[in-house]
């Protein structure tokens, strides 16, 4: 399959790139700079110049492939309106070009637009009023599509994406820890968070393209939920701090932004069953803790 690609130079997108290229397929990626049409030719994939605000861009994209993967995902979060604009409008376009043909159209979403405090499946409706309630625009315009001849489906992501070279989530309390002195969680630290290995993610990524039913919404988390209190004691004994409770006010002091403080302290857990039974996705790497305690993530060099 020629596969055309938005986000393949980005953390995930080089794993998918070239877990689609082991299978066979064909990967065209977009390109935005010189470095990211480097870094997908250093994989084997042709670069396309382009943008998410470049709509003409992608669109030749799209015409040219027979199946589409959207990954990229930016902007300011300062203003989730316009990257919620800026990602409805991309997947409206590639969308466009897609209608009527059969064709594949995989969308990235993330798993923190399901509600919080109960373990959240597939059948569920996501949180328009929650924390990434900005990405729900872009799953339904994603979905929509399944009824207009393309067999689209969308892929909710774990929030924590890990595997060498993080600098997500985990690699930012890592980071703080370093910086403070102390590995912190918010209360009581029993919040949940979903996790998958960017391999394993890669993975489902190419079986969606492959076999996805159109109108399916898949999760992609290899752990339904790691308390945020283990994640922060895993991190202190590598680096030798002491693990550290705070209150949710003094949270949005010593995180990076009171946004990010309320993210750390947010219980989301999410069932990935529906998503291994129908794709036959089988998670095989390393689990969270695992990896925090014997990856690079306390062994690279603080930047």
């Amino acid at each position: 399959m020629q596969v055309f690609v938005t986000g393949g130079s980005g953390l995930t997108g080089p794993a998918v790139v070239a877990e689609l290229i082991a299978a066979g397929h064909t990967v065209t990626g977009l390109a935005r700079s010189d470095a990211a049409a480097a870094r997908l030719e250093s994989l084997g994939a042709a670069p396309h110049r382009g943008s998410l605000d470049d709509l003409g861009s992608l669109r030749a994209g799209a015409e040219a492939a027979e199946g589409v993967l959207h990954m990229a995902f930016g902007g300011d979060f300062a203003d989730p309106d316009d990257m919620m604009r800026r990602d409805r409008n991309a997947i409206e376009t590639l969308g466009r070009v897609l209608e009527g043909s059969g064709r594949p159209f995989v969308s990235t979403s993330g798993t923190l637009v399901m509600p919080a405090g109960r373990e959240g499946t597939e059948a569920d409706e996501p949180d328009a009023d929650g924390l990434a309630g900005f990405r729900i625009p872009g799953e339904r315009a994603c979905l929509d599509f399944a009824g207009r001849g393309v067999r689209a489906s969308v892929v909710r992501l774990a929030p924590t994406v890990h595997g060498p070279g993080d600098y997500g989530f985990i690699g930012m309390l890592v980071a703080t820890a370093r910086k403070t002195g102390m590995s912190a969680y918010v209360g009581d630290g029993a919040n949940r968070w979903p996790a998958v290995h960017r391999l394993d993610a890669a993975v489902l990524f190419r079986l969606a393209l492959e076999k996805a039913p159109a109108g399916s919404v898949l999760h992609g988390a290899a752990e339904s939920g790691v308390t945020m209190k283990s994640i922060a004691e895993t991190i202190a004994r590598g680096l030798g701090l002491p693990a550290v409770p705070l209150s949710p006010e003094e949270a949005a002091g010593h995180f990076p932004s009171p946004f990010m403080a309320t993210v750390y302290g947010f219980d989301a857990p999410v069932s990935s069953a529906r998503t291994r039974e129908l794709l036959g996705w089988s998670p095989v790497h390393p689990a969270l803790l695992d990896d925090i305690e014997h990856g690079d993530y306390l062994t690279a060099p603080a930047s």
